[in-house]
Order: C-alpha cells, then structure tokens, then sequence
C-alpha cells in the first residue's frame, strides 16, 4: 500500500487536499492510504524514520510556520525514503529552483492560485504515483547506487533519461525525469550497468527506455522530458 502525507499549516488547505485525496482513493479504488495529514514537519519526519520500508507520496507546503521549511523536509525524507513521490502546494512559484537545490526530485509543483487546478494536479500526481508504485511491485526494482556527499542514493532506472560527463574532471551529472545528480565515476563503465544503457557519444550515456526521438540529420535524441542528447556517427550505427 502507498502511504499519503500532507504537511501544510493552513487548516482549510490541509482539509481540501484531505478531501481531494480522500476522494480519489475511493473512486479510482487506488491502494493507498492517508496515514498522516498534519502542520507539524517533525511528525512527518518522525513517521518516515520508524517506517524505514515505507514508500511514500508527500504533498508539503514550502512555508511552514516551522524551524523547518517543505524542502528541508522533503531533503531529509529523502534519506529514508529514496522512491517517495515529493509534491510541493505553495504560493511561491519563484521557490521552485530550490528543489533542484536541494535535489529533491519532486514529482510536480502546485501553485496555490486556482482550487480547481490543485484538485486537478493532486490527481493527476496521485494517478503517475501509483502507476509507479505498482510497478515496482509487478517486478523487481532495479536501482542505481550513487554516493552524494554523505549519502548513498537509490535511483530507480526507469527514473534515469541519461547520463552525460561534466566539465569537472572525472565528475558525471545524472539526469533525472524531474532533476539532476552530480557524482564521481566513469562514463564507460556506466555504459555496462544494464542493457537498456547506451553509450551514444563520448560524454553521454543515453537510457534507450526514455528515447523519444531520434534525429539523424542533427545526431540529437530527445528524451522523454525533453532535454537533448548528442549522438556521434559511430552512435548513431548503434542505434539503428
């Protein structure tokens, strides 16, 4: 079962996303459950840390009236929860670039404008959170380790569009569906973790699982999320 969380400190707020939540899961039958709506970020942490197995869907408020911030949540639930959905309802779209900051990957960021929309958005981020959630339990996980400063990070491959060499010496940048990881390693050898991962050009390593489009003429593929990978000729044979 997926477990649902809201952390938001306006009452009404909190209670509309209970309502909107609560009702999605009775009429699409999803397997989920609200286990926790509450203001208080340290509740939320304090649940993650004594369900270590647990796979989460988190809807956070950026600005909580709290020592601690959504994204500082969000950052250290990543610690305990490496395949959690993330989902920021805020009134700050100018906040966005810190999730990328933080590297918390989240899944969408809701702006507080248009009660219809969030209902809508709450949704659709519901409806991709469990298609994922049971997906991983139809098969075994397969999960990309990779060491950020102090942590060790677990990366599903389906969440992995491709993996490009930075300008810093020996050091790669791994694109994500919804953000970007920085970390030491070789090229070549991550050309070699699965089957589904092709080197395409000398400083990218391309997710074949996450092509959307390939174009001969320029030797450029498009991933899913849009961004734009280099193929060289030797690649692009490959490819084909």
């Amino acid at each position: 079962m997926l477990s649902i969380f809201i952390c938001e400190d306006d009452v009404a707020q909190r209670q509309r996303l209970e309502l909107y939540i609560q009702n999605y899961i009775m009429i699409e039958e999803y397997d989920m459950e609200l286990v926790l709506a509450t203001h208080c970020p340290h509740e939320v942490l304090d649940y993650v840390q004594s369900h270590k197995n647990m796979t989460g869907l988190y809807f956070l408020d950026v600005e909580l009236n709290d020592t601690m911030t959504g994204i500082d949540l969000a950052a250290e639930i990543r610690n305990y929860d490496d395949l959690g959905k993330i989902v920021f309802i805020t009134t700050h779209s100018e906040l966005a670039y810190m999730t990328f900051t933080y590297k918390v990957e989240a899944l969408d960021y809701i702006i507080k404008d248009d009660s219809n929309d969030i209902q809508k958005r709450v949704g659709e981020c519901m409806a991709i959170a469990n298609k994922r959630y049971l997906n991983d339990h139809r098969e075994e996980k397969k999960v990309f380790k990779v060491s950020v400063g102090s942590q060790i990070r677990g990366i599903d491959y389906r969440e992995i569009m491709f993996f490009e060499s930075s300008t810093v010496p020996h050091k790669i940048i791994l694109h994500m569906e919804n953000g970007q990881l920085e970390f030491y390693h070789s090229i070549k050898e991550l050309a070699n973790i699965a089957t589904n991962f092709y080197r395409c050009h000398k400083s990218f390593v391309v997710n074949k699982e996450n092509i959307k489009y390939i174009d001969k003429t320029k030797r450029e593929i498009e991933m899913i999320n849009e961004e734009i990978c280099l193929v060289s000729v030797r690649g692009m044979k490959g490819l084909k």
